[in-house]
């Protein structure tokens, strides 16, 4: 029996060996993985799992429509079918984009009730979330032309499926001597699923709580989604916690093993949002602007986790504006349609360019990356070609990526990709 010391020790080390830098980059297991007995995970942009049972197999989650070709052709070594279910765990595209090459006569995919309309909503803005993924995603088709090359011959589409059952709250059905239970819960997506089988206590979460546990959750992604809310995130951990659950299967790395760890983990994770939520209430009520409690509110060391995916300070920004909209109530500028960089950039005419960017470089010297930015970036409005503040641009953000910018998937795929730009710029 491990004492709580211990089991602490254990979430700090699952919090410090799982990056998010990591997620930049797709490995593509050949041959599938057993995760857990006959639970095989082939991994990609979103891991996708199949469980084996005595009729055939259950596809959990399909990868975008070019990666189901991988996972089928793995997971068909294993177990060839029928795939008796097809289960997504969110609507993603990463999720459901290939269904259709895992459909079969007599398959039945479900998925909670909510699919369809976050389905729909990643179609209204698709052109605009295609131009925003490839800062943090390869769109090029260099891995799907790599996929399909190995695998000559098969069709690759990315498919918007339509459940064949859909449920509200909890869906239990029995497959080859393999029960399962379908339980609804609201994280990255609101059609958020967990998929239980309780003759062994397993979970199946996926990117539930993101694909990074246990790491601070996203309420807001910077390639472009609705935001996510507090109050259900901290009932989606509470569900979890009262599962009593013995191994989680998470969206990356081996699962989670141990009912002690899983729940120490998820306790941390609770206590840390709900902190985190507590705290920017506070401010907010004692007249505390959003970005001086974005600088000041830290998690206490005994609810750290990781931020490799969401950060505290992004979540705090969310929170507030989630409460109050997107009016800060600190400047009538906040409601007209004239960008702050519009005046600063007649602050430039009248100081000069060079001397703005002189002042840029003091700042960065000094380690005021952000504040440099500013200011070149208002030199380049007004000169656009002005090399010395390409420069700054360019220093500023390796400053960033250098000084705990590589820690976040997100902030560190924004900050190479700007370095790549302001490279070519310079």
């Amino acid at each position: 029996m491990k004492t709580n010391a211990e089991i602490e020790k254990q979430v700090d080390y699952l919090i410090d060996t799982r990056p998010g830098k990591e997620l930049l980059a797709h490995v593509y297991e050949d041959p599938a993985t057993e995760v857990a007995p006959k639970i095989y995970r082939s991994s990609g942009s979103t891991a996708a799992y199949m469980i084996v049972h005595d009729a055939g197999r259950i596809i959990i989650n399909t990868g975008m429509g070019y990666e189901a070709v991988h996972h089928k052709r793995v997971f068909d070594a294993i177990c060839s079918g029928p795939t008796t279910h097809i289960v997504t765990t969110q609507a993603h595209v990463d999720h459901v984009g290939g269904v259709g090459l895992f459909r079969e006569n007599g398959t039945v995919y479900i998925a909670q009730e909510n699919n369809p309309a976050c389905q729909t909503d990643d179609a209204r803005i698709q052109k605009l979330r295609y131009r925003t993924a490839q800062v943090w995603f390869d769109v090029s088709g260099a891995a799907a032309q790599q996929i399909a090359k190995a695998n000559p011959g098969v069709a690759m589409r990315q498919d918007t499926p339509v459940p064949d059952v859909v449920f509200k709250d909890r869906y239990v059905f029995s497959v080859g001597g393999c029960n399962l239970e379908l339980i609804a819960a609201t994280g990255e997506t609101i059609d958020s699923l967990i998929v239980w089988l309780p003759q062994s206590n397993t979970a199946l979460i996926s990117n539930l709580l993101g694909p990074l546990f246990p790491h601070f959750p996203n309420f807001n992604t910077l390639r472009g989604d609705r935001y996510r809310f507090v109050e259900p995130y901290l009932e989606t951990v509470n569900k979890l916690r009262s599962l009593n659950i013995a191994v989680l299967v998470t969206g990356r790395h081996m699962p989670i093993v141990g009912a002690e760890l899983i729940d120490a983990s998820l306790a941390r994770l609770h206590g840390a949002v709900q902190f985190v939520h507590q705290s920017t209430l506070e401010g907010m009520n004692a007249g505390t602007d959003v970005f001086t409690l974005m600088k000041e509110i830290t998690l206490p060391a005994e609810q750290r986790v990781g931020q490799g995916y969401g950060k505290v300070m992004w979540a705090i920004r969310t929170i507030w504006e989630t409460y109050m909209g997107w009016f800060h109530l600190q400047s009538t500028t906040e409601l007209h349609a004239e960008r702050p960089i519009e005046a600063m950039a007649e602050l430039v005419q009248v100081i000069g360019a060079d001397a703005v960017c002189a002042r840029a470089v003091e700042l960065l010297v000094a380690g005021q990356a952000v504040r440099a930015i500013y200011l070149a970036e208002a030199v380049l409005y007004e000169s656009s070609d002005h090399a010395g503040a390409a420069d700054v641009m360019l220093r500023a953000h390796q400053f960033l990526l250098n000084s705990g910018g590589d820690l976040s998937f997100w902030e560190s795929g924004w900050l190479v990709d700007q370095i790549k730009k302001w490279s070519v710029n310079k």
